[in-house]
This record gives C-alpha cells, sequence and structure tokens, in this order.
C-alpha cells in the first residue's frame, strides 16, 4: 500500500507542479491555535512538516528558534505534540504529516514508544535532523516497519558514494539541504546552482521524491519549483512572529501566505 506522502507527490506530478511543504512548530503561538494554523495552511500545502520545541536546536535559525521559544514558554512538551498531531488527523485524515525534531526527545520516550505514538496518532513521516547516516539505519528500519517514512538528508558536501548509499536506504521523499547555513538564512547560492546541484542527485535517485529545503521563502520559490518539492519554514515562523507583535491573527495570515506560495510553486 502506497504512503500517502507518496500520494501527495504522485498527486502533484499529475498536475506538474512542484509539491508545497509547510513547515511550523507545534503549539506555536498556542496549542489551541497550533492546531487552528494547522488546519488553515493544509488546504493549500501538499504535505505538513510539525517541529516539536526543542531547546538545544542545532540547525534552527532565529525565526525558528523563536517559534520554539514560545511553544516551550507555553509548556508544550512532546505529549502535547502527539495530540496536536491526533486533532489534526481527525479532520485532515488523509492529509500528509511528517515530524521534524532532534534525537534527545526520541531518545528520552524511547524509540518503540514514540514511533508506536507516531503510529496511533497519525503520523506519515519523520526527519530526524542530528541523526545522520548511517547512524540512522536501525531507527529508520523500525519506522519502516509502521508503516512511517524516515526522511534522509542529503547536503552539499555528501559525496556522491555516500549519496548512493543513503538513497538506496531512503523511503518515500529525502530531503536536500540547499545550502551550508541554518534555516532561514538568505540563499548564499544562486538558485540555478541550487538546481544544478540537485538535479546531480536527482539522476541518481529518479524513483524517489526529492525535495529542497533551506533559504525557501516567497522571493526564491518560484525559481526553484522545477524540483519534486519545496519546504516553507522559517517564513511562516517569522510570520506567526510578526502577528504576535502587530495583535494580528497568525491563522489569517498564514492561511493567506500558504495560499500565495502554492499558486507559486503551480
Amino acid at each position: 500500500m502506497k504512503s500517502k506522502i507518496a500520494d501527495a507527490f504522485d498527486n502533484c506530478k499529475k498536475e506538474k507542479r512542484s509539491a508545497l511543504i509547510t513547515y511550523v512548530v507545534a503549539g506555536d503561538n498556542s496549542k489551541k491555535n497550533s492546531i487552528k494554523i494547522l488546519n488553515a495552511i493544509s488546504q493549500h500545502a501538499d504535505i505538513i512538516e510539525l517541529g516539536f520545541p526543542h531547546n538545544t536546536p542545532i540547525a534552527d535559525g532565529g525565526q525558528i528558534q523563536e517559534s520554539s521559544h514560545r511553544a516551550l514558554k507555553k509548556g508544550i512538551e512532546l505529549e502535547d505534540v502527539f495530540q496536536i498531531v491526533k486533532k489534526f488527523k481527525k479532520k485532515n485524515q488523509k492529509k500528509p504529516l511528517i515530524l521534524m525534531g532532534y534525537y534527545n526527545l526520541i531518545y528520552q520516550s524511547g524509540e518503540n514508544s514514540f514511533l508506536n505514538k507516531c503510529k496511533k496518532t497519525g503520523v506519515d513521516g519523520i526527519i530526524v535532523v542530528d541523526l545522520p547516516y548511517p547512524e540512522n539505519k536501525k531507527f529508520a528500519k523500525k519506522c519502516k516497519k509502521k508503516s512511517i517514512n524516515f526522511v534522509q538528508l542529503l547536503s552539499p558536501t555528501t559525496t556522491k558514494e555516500r549519496i548512493k548509499k543513503i538513497i538506496n536506504d531512503s523511503h518515500d521523499m529525502i530531503y536536500y539541504i540547499s545550502m551550508l547555513s541554518t534555516t532561514g538564512g538568505k540563499l548564499k547560492l544562486h538558485p540555478k546552482t541550487i538546481l544544478k546541484n540537485y538535479f546531480n542527485i536527482k539522476k541518481l535517485c529518479k524513483n524517489k521524491n526529492l525535495v529542497i529545503g533551506f533559504g525557501i521563502t516567497n522571493k526564491t520559490i518560484s525559481a526553484l519549483k522545477s524540483a519534486d518539492g519545496l519546504v516553507v519554514g522559517s517564513i511562516l515562523c517569522k510570520t506567526i512572529t510578526n502577528c504576535i507583535k502587530k495583535r494580528q491573527n497568525p491563522v489569517t495570515k498564514l492561511d493567506k501566505m500558504v495560499y500565495q506560495l502554492r499558486r507559486m510553486v503551480a
């Protein structure tokens, strides 16, 4: 049986467009608003990425760190993240949802316990930023047994031999980090250079869905829309921050923003 993630990419390919993947942090700016935001943006996004808040992020830039900080201040814990997923999935059963975060929380929870909760609440995929290949092989196999996609990461410095091994062990989606930076940084490379690197990898994984993340904004998304999928996160977190400062409703604002982004990848 095909995964919801694979189905989402197939639908986008039929429509001859890039898949739009959105990232927000669970519990930002409140548990209630977090669910409202997910419900709103899922009408336009093809795949939802949900970060679990963490106080020692490695790859997250300032915007996502602020989102995490707000969620942690509200007392959001891993159990709350699963409650948010469960409520979202009740309304949006067919929409693929990928949890993204750091291994420490999974380790503390216990891998099996964590994966059981993922399965129970309807999580479709997992990205663990600080669990690289080949250290992630055992955990990735556990994910596969539960029919949960483990999303492998590639970067511009990953060697060709290593790329081949990672692709071989990947599931329905692979995440290409566009540049050596934290999230939310300005694109250090021209979109043409990013796409050149991207298509060199794509030649090695024609049957896998390869997405680009890091530095994707409303200003850069159109130039990269020939990729299988594009991940937009920091700009959404920044919008929540701005809404809080201006006392605006982040739900309405993000709904409009993701609607516009969807039009840009068409």
